[in-house]
Protein backbone atom coordinates (compact mmCIF):
# COMPACT_ATOMS: atom_id res chain seq x y z
CA UNK A 1 0.00 0.00 0.00
CA UNK A 2 1.41 3.41 -0.97
CA UNK A 3 1.13 6.32 1.44
CA UNK A 4 1.86 9.82 0.23
CA UNK A 5 0.40 13.19 -0.50
CA UNK A 6 -0.07 13.95 -4.17
CA UNK A 7 1.67 16.92 -5.74
CA UNK A 8 1.50 16.21 -9.48
CA UNK A 9 -1.92 15.41 -10.90
CA UNK A 10 -2.60 14.55 -14.53
CA UNK A 11 -5.92 15.55 -16.07
CA UNK A 12 -7.28 14.33 -19.42
CA UNK A 13 -10.52 15.84 -20.72
CA UNK A 14 -11.40 19.49 -20.18
CA UNK A 15 -14.95 19.70 -21.52
CA UNK A 16 -17.96 21.24 -19.78
CA UNK A 17 -17.39 19.02 -16.75
CA UNK A 18 -13.64 18.50 -16.75
CA UNK A 19 -12.69 22.15 -17.15
CA UNK A 20 -14.19 23.42 -13.88
CA UNK A 21 -13.10 20.25 -12.07
CA UNK A 22 -9.51 20.80 -13.14
CA UNK A 23 -9.80 24.46 -12.17
CA UNK A 24 -10.66 23.46 -8.59
CA UNK A 25 -7.51 21.34 -8.39
CA UNK A 26 -5.39 24.23 -9.68
CA UNK A 27 -6.89 26.55 -7.10
CA UNK A 28 -6.03 23.95 -4.45
CA UNK A 29 -2.37 24.38 -5.45
CA UNK A 30 -1.81 21.04 -7.16
CA UNK A 31 0.67 20.88 -10.02
CA UNK A 32 -1.49 19.94 -13.02
CA UNK A 33 -0.39 18.25 -16.25
CA UNK A 34 -3.23 18.18 -18.74
CA UNK A 35 -4.29 17.05 -22.18
CA UNK A 36 -7.43 17.64 -24.18
CA UNK A 37 -8.12 16.87 -27.83
CA UNK A 38 -8.86 20.54 -28.42
CA UNK A 39 -6.13 22.67 -26.85
CA UNK A 40 -8.24 25.82 -27.05
CA UNK A 41 -10.74 24.30 -24.60
CA UNK A 42 -7.92 23.98 -22.06
CA UNK A 43 -6.34 27.37 -22.67
CA UNK A 44 -7.94 28.97 -19.61
CA UNK A 45 -6.41 26.25 -17.45
CA UNK A 46 -2.97 26.76 -18.98
CA UNK A 47 -3.33 30.45 -18.18
CA UNK A 48 -4.09 29.47 -14.57
CA UNK A 49 -0.81 27.54 -14.43
CA UNK A 50 -1.52 24.05 -15.76
CA UNK A 51 1.20 22.38 -17.84
CA UNK A 52 0.12 21.36 -21.34
CA UNK A 53 1.02 17.84 -22.52
CA UNK A 54 0.99 16.60 -26.09
CA UNK A 55 -0.88 13.33 -25.36
CA UNK A 56 -2.14 11.12 -22.48
CA UNK A 57 1.16 9.22 -22.43
CA UNK A 58 3.03 12.40 -21.53
CA UNK A 59 0.45 13.17 -18.84
CA UNK A 60 1.13 9.76 -17.29
CA UNK A 61 4.89 10.21 -17.47
CA UNK A 62 4.72 13.48 -15.54
CA UNK A 63 2.05 12.67 -12.94
CA UNK A 64 1.44 10.64 -9.79
CA UNK A 65 -2.33 10.50 -10.10
CA UNK A 66 -4.20 10.78 -13.41
CA UNK A 67 -7.87 11.80 -13.69
CA UNK A 68 -9.75 11.22 -16.95
CA UNK A 69 -13.19 12.49 -17.90
CA UNK A 70 -13.91 12.17 -21.62
CA UNK A 71 -16.97 11.58 -23.78
CA UNK A 72 -17.56 7.96 -24.77
CA UNK A 73 -16.22 4.49 -23.93
CA UNK A 74 -14.28 4.52 -27.21
CA UNK A 75 -12.54 7.69 -26.00
CA UNK A 76 -11.72 6.05 -22.68
CA UNK A 77 -10.20 3.07 -24.52
CA UNK A 78 -8.09 5.34 -26.69
CA UNK A 79 -6.92 7.46 -23.75
CA UNK A 80 -5.82 4.40 -21.77
CA UNK A 81 -4.90 1.78 -24.37
CA UNK A 82 -3.96 3.85 -27.45
CA UNK A 83 -0.45 4.08 -28.89
CA UNK A 84 0.03 7.40 -27.05
CA UNK A 85 -2.20 6.35 -24.18
CA UNK A 86 -1.78 6.39 -20.44
CA UNK A 87 -0.64 2.79 -20.16
CA UNK A 88 2.27 3.56 -22.50
CA UNK A 89 3.68 6.11 -20.04
CA UNK A 90 2.38 5.06 -16.64
CA UNK A 91 4.87 4.80 -13.76
CA UNK A 92 4.69 2.13 -11.03
CA UNK A 93 2.51 3.02 -8.01
CA UNK A 94 0.61 5.68 -9.95
CA UNK A 95 -3.15 5.93 -9.50
CA UNK A 96 -5.72 6.15 -12.30
CA UNK A 97 -9.17 7.64 -11.74
CA UNK A 98 -11.61 7.46 -14.64
CA UNK A 99 -14.51 9.85 -13.94
CA UNK A 100 -16.13 9.34 -17.33
CA UNK A 101 -19.55 7.71 -17.32
CA UNK A 102 -18.55 4.54 -19.14
CA UNK A 103 -19.04 0.78 -19.31
CA UNK A 104 -18.59 -1.24 -16.10
CA UNK A 105 -16.76 -3.92 -18.08
CA UNK A 106 -14.30 -1.34 -19.39
CA UNK A 107 -13.64 -0.18 -15.81
CA UNK A 108 -12.80 -3.77 -14.93
CA UNK A 109 -10.53 -4.04 -17.98
CA UNK A 110 -8.65 -0.91 -16.91
CA UNK A 111 -8.37 -2.28 -13.36
CA UNK A 112 -6.88 -5.54 -14.63
CA UNK A 113 -4.39 -3.78 -16.91
CA UNK A 114 -3.42 -1.46 -14.07
CA UNK A 115 -2.62 -4.46 -11.86
CA UNK A 116 -0.35 -5.82 -14.60
CA UNK A 117 1.47 -2.48 -14.68
CA UNK A 118 1.81 -2.33 -10.87
CA UNK A 119 -0.49 0.69 -10.66
CA UNK A 120 -3.95 1.26 -9.20
CA UNK A 121 -7.26 2.31 -10.70
CA UNK A 122 -10.67 3.58 -9.61
CA UNK A 123 -13.82 4.08 -11.64
CA UNK A 124 -15.44 7.23 -10.26
CA UNK A 125 -18.22 8.63 -12.47
CA UNK A 126 -19.91 11.79 -11.30
CA UNK A 127 -23.40 13.28 -11.22
CA UNK A 128 -24.45 16.91 -10.93
CA UNK A 129 -23.74 18.27 -14.39
CA UNK A 130 -21.82 21.42 -15.17
CA UNK A 131 -23.47 23.24 -12.28
CA UNK A 132 -22.19 20.64 -9.82
CA UNK A 133 -18.73 20.69 -11.40
CA UNK A 134 -18.53 24.48 -11.11
CA UNK A 135 -19.82 24.42 -7.54
CA UNK A 136 -17.52 21.60 -6.46
CA UNK A 137 -20.50 19.66 -5.12
CA UNK A 138 -20.67 16.68 -7.46
CA UNK A 139 -21.85 13.25 -6.42
CA UNK A 140 -18.97 10.80 -6.94
CA UNK A 141 -19.56 7.02 -7.09
CA UNK A 142 -16.39 4.98 -6.76
CA UNK A 143 -15.41 1.41 -7.55
CA UNK A 144 -12.04 -0.24 -6.95
CA UNK A 145 -9.84 -0.90 -3.92
CA UNK A 146 -11.07 0.62 -0.65
CA UNK A 147 -7.49 1.49 0.33
CA UNK A 148 -6.96 3.46 -2.86
CA UNK A 149 -10.33 5.17 -2.44
CA UNK A 150 -9.27 6.32 1.03
CA UNK A 151 -6.00 7.61 -0.38
CA UNK A 152 -7.72 9.61 -3.14
CA UNK A 153 -10.60 10.84 -0.95
CA UNK A 154 -9.01 14.27 -0.25
CA UNK A 155 -8.93 14.87 -4.03
CA UNK A 156 -12.56 13.79 -4.39
CA UNK A 157 -13.51 16.18 -1.58
CA UNK A 158 -12.24 19.09 -3.67
CA UNK A 159 -14.54 18.08 -6.52
CA UNK A 160 -17.66 16.85 -4.76
CA UNK A 161 -19.72 16.56 -1.61
CA UNK A 162 -21.67 13.30 -1.92
CA UNK A 163 -18.82 10.81 -2.23
CA UNK A 164 -19.42 7.09 -1.83
CA UNK A 165 -17.31 3.95 -2.09
CA UNK A 166 -19.49 1.34 -3.80
CA UNK A 167 -17.30 -1.78 -4.01
CA UNK A 168 -15.01 -3.54 -6.46
CA UNK A 169 -14.00 -2.29 -9.90
CA UNK A 170 -17.03 -1.48 -12.04
CA UNK A 171 -19.42 -0.77 -9.18
CA UNK A 172 -18.96 2.96 -9.52
CA UNK A 173 -20.14 2.71 -13.12
CA UNK A 174 -23.04 0.43 -12.19
CA UNK A 175 -24.14 2.98 -9.58
CA UNK A 176 -24.00 5.74 -12.18
CA UNK A 177 -26.21 3.64 -14.45
CA UNK A 178 -28.79 3.43 -11.65
CA UNK A 179 -28.55 7.21 -11.37
CA UNK A 180 -29.05 7.73 -15.10
CA UNK A 181 -32.02 5.34 -15.25
CA UNK A 182 -33.78 7.37 -12.57
CA UNK A 183 -32.97 10.72 -14.18
CA UNK A 184 -34.17 9.48 -17.59
CA UNK A 185 -37.63 8.61 -16.34
CA UNK A 186 -37.81 11.67 -14.09
CA UNK A 187 -37.10 14.00 -17.01
CA UNK A 188 -40.17 12.76 -18.86
CA UNK A 189 -42.27 13.47 -15.77
CA UNK A 190 -40.78 16.96 -15.44
CA UNK A 191 -41.48 17.79 -19.08
CA UNK A 192 -45.04 16.46 -19.16
CA UNK A 193 -45.79 18.25 -15.89
CA UNK A 194 -44.57 21.60 -17.23
CA UNK A 195 -46.29 21.13 -20.59
CA UNK A 196 -49.55 20.48 -18.78
CA UNK A 197 -49.08 23.62 -16.69
CA UNK A 198 -48.22 25.66 -19.75
CA UNK A 199 -51.35 24.53 -21.60
CA UNK A 200 -53.41 25.35 -18.50
CA UNK A 201 -52.06 28.90 -18.63
CA UNK A 202 -50.08 28.83 -15.38
CA UNK A 203 -46.67 30.46 -14.94
CA UNK A 204 -44.09 27.67 -14.96
CA UNK A 205 -41.87 29.19 -12.28
CA UNK A 206 -44.88 29.47 -9.98
CA UNK A 207 -45.68 25.80 -10.59
CA UNK A 208 -42.11 24.82 -9.73
CA UNK A 209 -42.25 26.99 -6.59
CA UNK A 210 -45.06 24.78 -5.31
CA UNK A 211 -44.45 21.26 -6.60
CA UNK A 212 -40.68 21.58 -6.21
CA UNK A 213 -41.16 21.67 -2.43
CA UNK A 214 -43.64 18.81 -2.07
CA UNK A 215 -43.80 15.08 -2.70
CA UNK A 216 -42.92 15.63 -6.37
CA UNK A 217 -39.69 17.47 -5.54
CA UNK A 218 -36.55 16.39 -7.38
CA UNK A 219 -33.26 17.86 -8.54
CA UNK A 220 -34.56 17.74 -12.09
CA UNK A 221 -37.68 19.83 -11.49
CA UNK A 222 -35.87 22.39 -9.34
CA UNK A 223 -32.88 22.80 -11.65
CA UNK A 224 -33.68 21.65 -15.18
CA UNK A 225 -37.30 22.67 -14.76
CA UNK A 226 -36.19 26.24 -14.09
CA UNK A 227 -34.12 26.16 -17.25
CA UNK A 228 -37.08 24.93 -19.26
CA UNK A 229 -39.23 27.71 -17.79
CA UNK A 230 -36.69 30.30 -18.98
CA UNK A 231 -36.22 28.56 -22.37
CA UNK A 232 -32.58 27.89 -21.54
CA UNK A 233 -31.53 24.67 -23.24
CA UNK A 234 -27.76 25.18 -22.95
CA UNK A 235 -25.94 21.97 -22.00
CA UNK A 236 -24.97 21.22 -18.45
CA UNK A 237 -24.98 17.66 -19.76
CA UNK A 238 -25.43 16.91 -23.45
CA UNK A 239 -28.37 14.98 -24.88
CA UNK A 240 -25.87 13.01 -26.98
CA UNK A 241 -24.00 11.89 -23.86
CA UNK A 242 -27.23 10.93 -22.12
CA UNK A 243 -28.11 8.75 -25.11
CA UNK A 244 -24.74 7.07 -24.64
CA UNK A 245 -25.41 6.48 -20.96
CA UNK A 246 -28.88 5.02 -21.54
CA UNK A 247 -27.44 2.74 -24.21
CA UNK A 248 -24.87 1.42 -21.73
CA UNK A 249 -27.56 0.89 -19.09
CA UNK A 250 -29.78 -1.00 -21.52
CA UNK A 251 -26.89 -3.21 -22.63
CA UNK A 252 -25.90 -3.96 -19.04
CA UNK A 253 -29.54 -4.74 -18.22
CA UNK A 254 -29.65 -7.14 -21.18
CA UNK A 255 -26.50 -8.83 -19.88
CA UNK A 256 -28.31 -9.36 -16.55
CA UNK A 257 -31.52 -10.61 -18.24
CA UNK A 258 -33.29 -7.57 -16.82
CA UNK A 259 -36.18 -5.86 -18.60
CA UNK A 260 -36.37 -2.05 -18.26
CA UNK A 261 -39.33 -0.98 -20.45
CA UNK A 262 -39.49 2.52 -18.96
CA UNK A 263 -35.87 3.22 -19.82
CA UNK A 264 -36.36 1.75 -23.31
CA UNK A 265 -39.23 4.17 -23.95
CA UNK A 266 -37.35 7.22 -22.71
CA UNK A 267 -34.34 6.18 -24.78
CA UNK A 268 -36.49 6.39 -27.92
CA UNK A 269 -37.58 9.93 -27.03
CA UNK A 270 -33.94 10.97 -26.77
CA UNK A 271 -33.09 9.24 -30.05
CA UNK A 272 -35.90 11.34 -31.56
CA UNK A 273 -34.29 14.45 -30.05
CA UNK A 274 -31.03 13.57 -31.77
CA UNK A 275 -32.85 13.00 -35.09
CA UNK A 276 -34.46 16.44 -34.75
CA UNK A 277 -31.03 18.06 -34.39
CA UNK A 278 -31.08 18.57 -30.62
CA UNK A 279 -28.14 16.33 -29.66
CA UNK A 280 -25.96 19.22 -28.46
CA UNK A 281 -28.62 20.70 -26.19
CA UNK A 282 -28.78 19.96 -22.49
CA UNK A 283 -30.91 17.03 -21.38
CA UNK A 284 -33.75 19.46 -20.65
CA UNK A 285 -33.83 19.95 -24.44
CA UNK A 286 -36.09 16.87 -24.54
CA UNK A 287 -38.82 19.44 -23.84
CA UNK A 288 -38.51 20.53 -27.48
CA UNK A 289 -39.44 17.03 -28.66
CA UNK A 290 -42.63 17.07 -26.62
CA UNK A 291 -43.39 20.60 -27.81
CA UNK A 292 -43.17 19.42 -31.39
CA UNK A 293 -45.23 16.31 -30.69
CA UNK A 294 -48.00 18.52 -29.27
CA UNK A 295 -47.69 21.29 -31.88
CA UNK A 296 -46.91 23.90 -29.22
Amino acid sequence: MIKRKFKKIGFVGTGIMGNPMCSHLLKSKYEIYLFNRSKEKAQNLVELGAHWCSNPKEVALRSELIITIVGYPKDVKNVYFGSDGIFEGIKPNSILVDMTTSEPRLAQEIFKKAEEKNVFSLDAPVSGGQKGAIGGNLAIMVGGSRDIFDLVLPIFEILGENIAYMGNAGTGQHTKMSNQILIASTMVGVIESLLYGYKAGINLDEIIDVIGKGAAASWSINNLGRQIASKNFDPGFYIKHFIKDMGIALQEAKNMNLSLPGLSLVYQFYIAAKAMGFKNLGTQGLYKVFERMNNI
